[in-house]
């Protein structure tokens, strides 16, 4: 059974972390209707929704990506970045702890989620403003007995590594390479986003489909030509808080 851990959109979202976007005004209104659409259409692929608590005084909270790393075997409890968004990690806890043993990220390591991209056994994970080398070495301890490789990657101009690049295939990635070296993942094919789409390196893959932003039709159009199967989702709202389709989700396969 496919999981889906989803969190409600705050009504304090438009007080979101901003890194590198400007900061422009959100209707939460519309924002909660994305984020219904997008929890429709994870059912519609197969997920089973399972809502994690509220959390209306945290205005980053349902971008519940960034609180955990889900594996086969453990689900690691990361640390944030940002500071103000560190309060959200215990009611996400107490979720995955119904399904998942649990590992923690200790000071002064920090880690987001959605620098986290698992290929495999393969988990390549972005240096960036909100992950540090400490917390890359932590992660790769805690997952040492089960033999993960753990590989760092330089991540520039954009928030996490899954800003820039994420898996749409068994054996493909959709990238950014202006945002991240290409050459660290030679062993995959690639499609590059659209050059007017610089932002548009962030896709949901979902069994058989791919969840994508609706607002980069010239980035969709290049993975429908390469034979991927893109299910459009609205978001450009929750776009305004850095928050891209992978952000709003803990996908993992339960027994």
């Amino acid at each position: 059974m496919l999981i889906a851990v989803t969190r409600a959109v705050s009504v304090t979202l438009a007080d979101c972390e901003l890194t590198l976007r400007p900061r422009d005004p959100i209707n939460v209104a519309d924002a909660i209707a994305e984020h219904a659409f997008y929890e429709e259409t994870l059912r519609s692929l197969g997920a089973t929704v399972v809502h994690a608590p509220a959390e209306p005084t945290l205005p980053d909270a349902v971008f519940v990506e960034d609180t955990a790393v889900v594996l086969d075997e453990v689900a690691v409890m990361t640390r944030p970045g940002a500071a103000t968004r560190r309060g959200e990690i215990e009611s996400i806890a107490t979720v995955l702890s119904a399904y998942k043993p649990l590992v923690r990220i200790q000071p002064p390591g920090t880690l987001d989620g959605g620098d986290v991209l698992r290929v495999g056994r393969t988990l390549y994970v972005g240096l960036s403003s909100r992950t540090n080398r400490e917390g890359v070495s932590q992660l790769e301890a805690l997952l040492n007995e089960w033999r993960y490789e753990v590989i760092p990657v330089e991540v520039n101009g954009c928030l996490h590594l899954k800003s820039a690049v994420t898996q749409v295939a068994e054996h493909t990635l959709l990238i950014n390479p202006r945002f991240v070296r290409a050459e660290c993942f030679a062993a995959l094919e690639m499609i590059a986003v659209a050059p007017a789409e610089p932002d548009a390196g962030n896709a949901l893959w979902i069994g058989a489909a791919v969840i994508y932003p609706a607002h980069y039709p010239e980035t969709r159009e290049r993975l429908e030509r390469a034979g991927v199967r893109v299910v459009p989702v609205p978001s450009s709202e929750l776009a305004k808080a850095e928050g891209g389709v992978t952000c709003c989700s803990l996908l993992f396969e339960v027994a």
